[in-house]
């Protein structure tokens, strides 16, 4: 069957759903943010990915950190999302709720719930199965520059960041 070459128990082995109200909190933490684990090695035996929720409360930030090695994807379920990142964290963009955010690895960056009243949902996924956060101590940049969220094929128009 397509190059299996031993018995496999695919009622055991085979998709898994994962309930959202059956999330693991037991994973690691940034102040500023709840993540919650739905899928890596510990709880389906992921070996390549983890992917879980985060809830950042309304006008709340995280504390700066990055991902070692691995990159990171954020979906924005809910609300809006502003991104710092950099040395001093002097840069900044922001994503509304079906926006698409990409971290490389070892960016230091912090995630700002930009609305006052709503919280931000977010869904993340990384490429590596168990969750790695490295909390930093960086002092802000007092004002951080606006960075289009663009790529190489389509540029901002000029003067305007997105």
């Amino acid at each position: 069957m397509h190059g299996q070459t031993h018995l496999t128990d695919w009622k055991h082995d085979g998709v898994r759903v994962i309930r959202g109200d059956q999330l693991d909190p037991n994973t690691a933490q940034t102040p500023g943010m709840n993540r919650a684990a739905a899928i890596n090695a510990a709880r389906v035996g992921a070996q390549k990915i983890w992917a879980g929720t985060v809830t950042i409360h309304p006008n709340a930030k995280t504390g700066a950190h990055h991902h070692g090695a691995l990159e990171s994807v954020i979906y924005v379920v809910r609300g809006k999302a502003r991104m710092r990142w950099g040395e001093r964290l002097e840069f900044t963009a922001e994503a509304n709720a079906g926006d698409f955010i990409y971290v490389p690895p070892y960016v230091p960056h912090q995630e700002i719930n930009a609305s006052t009243s709503e919280p931000l949902e977010c869904v993340l996924v990384r490429s590596d199965n168990e969750a790695v956060v490295v909390n930093l101590d960086i002092e802000p940049a007092e004002r951080p520059e606006d960075v289009a969220w663009v790529d190489p094929i389509h540029r901002a128009p000029a003067g305007k960041a997105i």
